[in-house]
């Protein structure tokens, strides 16, 4: 027979399971895998920010993907750091804590949809409106694409925590490597209907926007691209429209593997593990792929390293 605790304010965290002889190798990998990201986005937006080339709207609507993902990484990775060094008897964590790591999780992963979604439109303003790209993507414009991004972020996902946060808890355990929604309101012995309602439609509504609007913009661009004679717009499309659906497409495959691996309950080790790629793995190539794709990008990153060159060369000299 189970035992219930009723609304405890003590939680504890199933974690990531590592053998014991691996559980300082995962802690490097991991821990190397933190500072990579860190180090790679805040160095791409502050290279974004210094550089006054840059200052163009798709560089400072790309500039929420570094920052969400230095968050999500944050809010993850530190505690999952110090889960591998405890025991998993020590593991805990209070409910006010759990709560705001799932929902600043959910915010996260919702935002980085919203935000894909408002570069979607600028590519598509920039190429199938050359002409008014100026009078329409304007720094007001952007800022209100942002504010958009993040708050239908956060109205959707108060919702989806508000209607957790509602039940009574009767058990403790977070069969998970952090906290999510469907970890908190599984800790509940009331009914979960309306919770697993919304979320389903939550899910839905956000995948069939964010897919929806993809193929309707890369729609739109490609006929614009086939009809067009102009050599210099069809490769101003495949430079810039290729980066952005690599991103997509990199985190819309995490984001579908961490949901079939829910549906698999046995393989719950892989399912913690995709759940924390999610994080890691787009939070790694994000910047990569823009700096390595972007010709303004890596021409910027190579004026900075042509200058510190010369004041390594100046100061030698002297």
């Amino acid at each position: 027979m189970e035992n219930y605790t009723y609304n405890s304010f003590t939680l504890q965290l199933e974690g990531f399971k590592v053998h014991k002889d691996y559980v300082y190798l995962a802690f490097i990998s991991f821990l190397l895998a933190y500072i990579f990201i860190i180090i790679l986005n805040v160095g791409i937006v502050a290279l974004i920010v210094f550089d006054t080339n840059l200052h163009q709207p798709m560089y400072l609507l790309f500039c929420n993907l570094p920052f969400n993902d230095v968050l999500g990484n944050t809010v993850l990775l530190p505690r999952l750091l110090m889960d591998l060094l405890l025991p998993p008897s020590e593991r805990h964590i209070t409910y006010y804590a759990c709560v705001v790591q799932a929902f600043s999780a959910h915010v996260i992963g919702t935002t980085t949809h919203t935000v894909l979604i408002i570069m979607a439109f600028d590519r598509y303003v920039a190429i199938c409106n050359p002409l008014r790209y100026s009078t329409i993507m304007t720094n007001r414009m952007v800022v209100k694409l942002t504010a958009s991004a993040w708050g239908v972020a956060f109205f959707l996902v108060a919702i989806l925590l508000g209607l957790t946060i509602r039940l009574n808890r009767c058990r403790v355990m977070i069969m998970n490597s952090y906290c999510d929604n469907a970890s908190l309101f599984k800790l509940s012995c009331e009914s979960v209907l309306i919770n697993n309602i919304y979320g389903l439609t939550f899910t839905v509504l956000l995948f069939s926007s964010s897919i929806g609007s993809m193929v309707l913009t890369y729609s739109k661009i490609t006929i614009v691209c086939l009809t067009s004679n102009s050599k210099s717009l069809n490769s101003k499309a495949l430079k810039t429209c290729s980066t952005h659906l690599v991103v997509y497409l990199i985190m819309i495959s995490c984001g579908f593997i961490v949901i079939i691996m829910h549906r698999f309950p046995q393989y719950s080790d892989y399912r913690k593990l995709s759940g924390i790629l999610f994080n890691v793995v787009p939070g790694g190539l994000n910047p990569i792929i823009y700096g390595v794709q972007s010709a303004e990008i890596s021409r910027s990153l190579l004026k900075v390293f042509c200058r510190r060159s010369e004041q390594r060369k100046v100061v030698n000299s002297s």
